[in-house]
Formats: structure tokens, sequence, C-alpha cells
């Protein structure tokens, strides 16, 4: 059995994806569509899977990243990755710290505005990488985690204790250009963006150089933790939607510091108003590790695919990259403080269109000659991948198919 000391990357994984994906679309595709889009959750967990997993699978069974795994299929898709991850990383960043602000701003009172609680908090995620005290998050992300789930799972079995209605299990395909948008949307980030493939390798190549005994079948079980925690707290939280806000003439804000009240109040009205401060820091914590490791993760990731293009090492790369990432997701947020929905709309659309290219990079490369033979897939992982590429692709053209009234 493996302890908990050797898990590592898996949960930084589920830290990272365990934030906007779940706390703002799940709980809205609930408050809207009740448990009518549980399909979808579920669909595209089970069709995202193998390409999320073949990120630790490839770091461990190789030593190197994914980055350094797409030089290796061509120049060309290194590039393409790089632009990609250039073109979403602030509006990523923005839409999980415009959150972060909105519930630091509901725990601790509104007497700094959201906007300098974005500045506020970004510095201190700063201050943190650049010291060095990010293996802090790595200790405390097991306890944010289980505290999270473990509050979660008790509001829902609450929510449904207190709920006097018939539930409604009928699943809905939305129609419309709006329904689908948002269709589109809540499976964009859920659990989240693949690119966060790129960076769970990443984490797998430190606990490697941390933890010797971290093999291909470690990395594999310590990704599948992570992985069922994600679905397990989505569907919590579509429950918690459908239970306390479908059908209460309710609706969700746009407003990052409003939205957060509703959040924190979804569990205390299921749970009671003891439970405010402790869900209200359980949320904060979550979404406070999805900031921090995405601030670290896309630079990181950007530095070494520049290092690699130009084949040279940049010692202030990586300062760089984080101190744009940051300045530029302060520009955006002054710029649309008041539309959190719009912003986190863009970033997760931009996800959904941009997956299909991520799952077929991860796909070849995990099936290619550079990846020890022992560790490509099975053929039900073949089979899966390549159901999953159909959807992810077939999916996006009815988006776009829609936007443009093809259809």
């Amino acid at each position: 059995m493996i302890s908990l000391k050797k898990l590592g990357p898996g949960l930084l994984f589920a830290g990272a994806a365990i934030g906007v994906s779940h706390l703002v679309q799940s709980t809205r595709a609930g408050a809207d569509f009740g448990f009518g889009l549980l399909w979808a959750l579920l669909l595209v967990n089970v069709f995202k899977y193998p390409f999320f997993q073949y990120g630790p699978r490839y770091a461990a069974a190789t030593g190197e990243s994914l980055v350094h795994g797409y030089k290796k299929l061509g120049k060309g898709v290194l590039i393409a990755y790089a632009v990609l991850t250039f073109a979403t990383m602030f509006t990523i960043q923005t839409a999980v710290t415009i959150v972060t602000a909105g519930i630091a701003t509901s725990l601790f009172g509104d007497f700094i505005s959201t906007e300098l609680w974005t500045v506020v908090i970004l510095a201190i995620c700063l201050a943190l990488l650049l010291i060095g005290k990010y293996k802090l998050l790595d200790n405390l992300i097991k306890v944010i985690i289980i505290t999270l789930t473990i509050s979660t799972i008790i509001a829902v079995i609450m929510a449904f204790s207190k709920n006097s209605d018939s539930v409604s299990l009928v699943q809905i395909l939305p129609e419309g250009t709006i329904e689908i948008g948002f269709l589109i949307a809540f499976m964009g980030w859920m659990p989240a963006p693949l690119d966060i493939s790129v960076w769970h390798s990443l984490w797998a190549i430190e606990k490697k150089k941390d933890d010797h005994e971290f093999t291909p079948k470690t990395a594999l079980f310590d990704f599948n933790i992570g992985y069922i925690s994600t679905v397990i707290l989505g569907i919590g939280f579509v429950s918690l939607g459908a239970l306390v806000m479908y059908n209460s003439g309710e609706t969700f804000s746009a407003s990052a510091g409003v939205f957060s009240n509703q959040l924190i109040e979804m569990y205390t009205k299921s749970l009671g108003s003891w439970s405010y401060i402790i869900i209200g820091i359980a949320a904060f914590t979550t979404m406070f590790s999805t900031t921090l490791t995405t601030l670290d993760a896309s630079p990181r990731a950007m530095n070494q695919s520049i290092q690699l293009l130009v084949d040279k090492t940049l010692q202030k790369g990586y300062l760089f990259w984080i101190a744009l990432l940051a300045l530029g997701t302060v520009c955006i947020f002054f710029i649309f403080a008041s539309e959190m929905g719009f912003l986190i709309k863009v970033a997760t659309v931009l996800s959904f269109l941009t997956a299909p290219f991520y799952a077929i990079i991860n796909y070849k490369l995990i099936s290619s000659k550079h990846t020890p033979k022992t560790w490509r897939p099975s053929n039900f992982m073949h089979v899966l991948s390549w159901l999953g590429i159909l959807f992810l692709i077939g999916f996006g053209i009815w988006y776009m198919a829609t936007l443009l009234d093809i259809f």
C-alpha cells in the first residue's frame, strides 16, 4: 500500500483542477440545469482521462517532461504548444485569481476592494514562489483536498436530507447559443484544461528527484487518486447547485464578490451558519492553491519551451515569465473586474477548443518510440483515446457551428 507521503503530483493536479471548474462552473450547472448535465460531467471526465494520465506516465517512464517529448515530435509541435500556452495563460490566470479575490473579500471583509485583493494575492503567490516556499503548499495540499472533500460530501448529504422536492435525473441536451456555450465552457475546465497534463509531467519530474522510488506504477496510482477526487467533488458541487439553487428563483452573479457570498451561503444553508468560516477557509485555500499552481506552472512551461526552442539555458527566464504573467493578470483584471462570468467563459471555451491539440499530441507521444514499450497504452487505452479525440473534436465543431448558425 502506498502511503500518503508518497503521493504528490496527483494531489497537486487535484489542487489545480478543483477550482473554477468545480466552485464556479459545476455549481452553475446544478443551479441552471439541476442534475441535467451529469452526463456531460461524467463523459468529459472519461474521455479526457487518458490524455491527463499520459503526462505523469510519460514523465515517470522517461524521466523527462511532456515539453521535451513535444520537441521530439518536431519543433513545430513545440512552437504550437508555446503559442497556445502564451495565448491562454493570461485569461486562465485572471479567471482563477478573480474568484480567489472574490472569496477573500467575502471571508475577510471588504475593507479593501476586490481589485486590491487581487494585487495582494498575486504578491503573496509571487513571494512564495520566488523565495522558494512552494514546498509548503505541497505539504498542505493533502489537508486542503481532504478538508474540501469531506466538507462537500457532508454538505451534499445534509442538502439531500433537507430537500423535500422530488429529484429529477432527466438528462438535458442544451439548445440555443447561450446554453450550448455554457455546456462547452462547463466541459472546457472539467476537471481541468488539458494543458495541465504538461504541468503534471513537470511536477512528476520534481517528485522523482526527491523520491527515487516514484516509479511509473506509483505515478499512475498517485494520478488516479487525484483524478477520482476531482470527479467526486465535481458531482458534489453539481448536486449542491441543484439542491440549493435550482428552481429557487436565485441566479449566480457575474460579480466575483457577490458570487463568492452565494457560494459560501450554499454550504451554510445545508450545514448551518456555524460552518461559514470553515467552508470559507476551505474554499479560499482551494482557490489560492489553484492561483499559486497556475502562476508557477505556466511560466515554468513557457521557460522550458523557449529554452528548448533556442537550445540555450535562460538564467532569468522563469523570473521574466512569472513577472509578465502577474502584470498581465492585474491589467486584465482591472479592465474586466465586474465581468467574472465573461472572463471565465472565455478562458473555459478557449481551453475546450484547444483540447483536441493536447489530446492528439499526448496520445501520439505516449504511443511513439520515445516512450518505453512497457508503458505505452494498452488496447483499451488506445480505443478510449480515439473516442476521446472524436468527442473533443465533435463537440468543438458543434459549438462553432452553433455560433455560426450553420445548424
